[in-house]
């Protein structure tokens, strides 16, 4: 077991009940404050806990690692230095933070290292260089080859042979809490012979999880199954908005592009591959077989509750979707091999999202498209309004996290408004 997994671990930190935050998780991101320029941080409770506090007062001198890693406005660096070297530094947290004081204490210095969340700024945690989106859910995808094509075909012939992605846009992901212009564009209304111009009326969010990299391959090198995880840092929660009219006029021949590449939401915290190891399950049963470079040994898939939830903007929520990332056709070790099998390389902060994650039944169908199957069955909302799509001034937040053993890690939230077009 990981030091900092042990479910029997206490700290000296007030952790609320039911806190995505507890010594077990300790997740990575960046945070700023007005009098502060970003720099890395982990979380307990209701506080950040900033880590340059704890560098600068020789905390981690005897892991080597340069102290400057831990003043930057990404987590790149820190990352690179390998899922070894920063699974220590998440070990020595533990430690620091145990109750049982003996090897590492740093409760005189809780008034500088323990900000309270209320007080910071969560920044976009990664540098994203490339941005890959999968489509790796077969309740998803079939849904969609549903509503869009023959439901007795609904799974195109490669979707069981290869896990499907693009290239999406890295300039656009934004952390959670920024607000979202509705986007505008190319449209053709049903029955037009024509298309028309104007702002996006079919607006819509889509539940996915998305994993980082943090370890570099080179050009014509390919990753295996086997050796994947060693790549991954860390997962965080995604909701990759999509314009589905624009989407729908432009996706052939060519697939997405404005319909998508206008915002991406990523949670600010990066729950760390080493915290989510007790909560892997098998994944599905996968007919036909997979080709060889595909195949994999152990549990890949990870039982992640997740939630999605209409806030309007003077009333009452509603959630809308109950999912879980363990659905998951396709995992993210063969999502990798796949990726790295014609020799495209990997670069540090690289973001993978999942693509929409739906259960079976309709309470967890992971986008409106599905939930409101292209808007003939509307939702119901607290304050009588419906709502086939996403308005104006309405804010979709999505939760995560994993329970057990009495252990509940959580992911926090990736939130975001979406605001008039401009």
């Amino acid at each position: 077991m990981t030091q900092a997994n042990d479910p029997t671990l206490q700290s000296w930190v007030d952790v609320p009940e039911g806190s995505d935050f507890p010594i077990q998780n300790l997740p990575f991101g960046v945070y700023k404050m007005k009098d502060r320029s970003p720099r890395l941080a982990s979380a307990i409770g209701d506080y950040v806990i900033d880590l340059f506090v704890l560098a600068k007062h020789g905390f981690f001198d005897d892991l080597d690692i340069d102290r400057k890693v831990f003043r930057q406005q990404y987590l790149n660096d820190f990352m690179a230095l390998g899922r070894a070297k920063t699974g220590a530094v998440r070990n020595r947290l533990a430690d620091i933070l145990d109750t049982d004081l003996e090897n590492w204490d740093a409760s005189e210095l809780k008034d500088f290292f323990l900000v309270p969340m209320s007080e910071v700024e969560m920044c976009l945690p990664v540098k994203v260089g490339d941005y890959t989106d999968f489509y790796s859910s077969i309740e998803h995808a079939t849904n969609l080859g549903c509503l869009f094509r023959d439901p007795e075909n609904a799974l195109l012939p490669n979707w069981r042979h290869i896990p499907v992605g693009y290239h999406g846009r890295a300039s656009s992901i934004i952390v959670s809490g920024t607000d979202i212009h509705r986007p505008k564009g190319q449209q053709m209304p049903a029955g037009a012979d024509a298309p028309v111009f104007g702002p996006c009326k079919l607006l819509d969010f889509e539940l996915e999880v998305a994993f980082v990299t943090c370890k570099p391959t080179n050009l014509g090198e390919n990753v295996t199954t086997a050796n994947a995880e060693d790549h991954i840092f860390g997962l965080a929660l995604f909701n990759d908005w999509s314009a589905r009219d624009i989407q729908k006029w432009e996706y052939v021949p060519l697939g997405p592009f404005l319909g998508k590449n206008f915002a991406s939401t990523i949670s600010p915290w990066i729950v760390t591959l080493d915290a989510l190891e007790p909560f892997r399950v098998p994944g599905p049963v996968q007919e036909p077989a997979v080709l060889p470079y595909l195949q994999y040994e152990g549990t890949r898939n990870i039982d992640l509750k997740l939630s999605v939830e209409i806030v309007p903007e003077d009333g009452q929520g509603k959630v809308v979707s109950e999912s879980n990332f363990k659905y998951m056709y396709w995992n993210m070790a063969q999502q990798l091999a796949h990726h790295t099998v014609n020799g495209c390389n990997l670069n540090v902060g690289d973001v993978y999202a999942s693509g929409t994650i739906s259960g079976k039944e309709k309470g967890s169908y992971g986008s409106m498209l599905e939930i409101t199957w292209r808007g003939t069955e509307p939702v119901d909302m607290p304050d009588g309004s419906q709502r086939k799509f996403i308005n104006d001034g309405d804010t979709v937040v999505m939760k995560g996290y994993c329970e057990k053993d009495g252990v509940r890690i959580g992911f926090g939230e990736a939130s975001g408004k979406i605001l008039p077009a401009t």
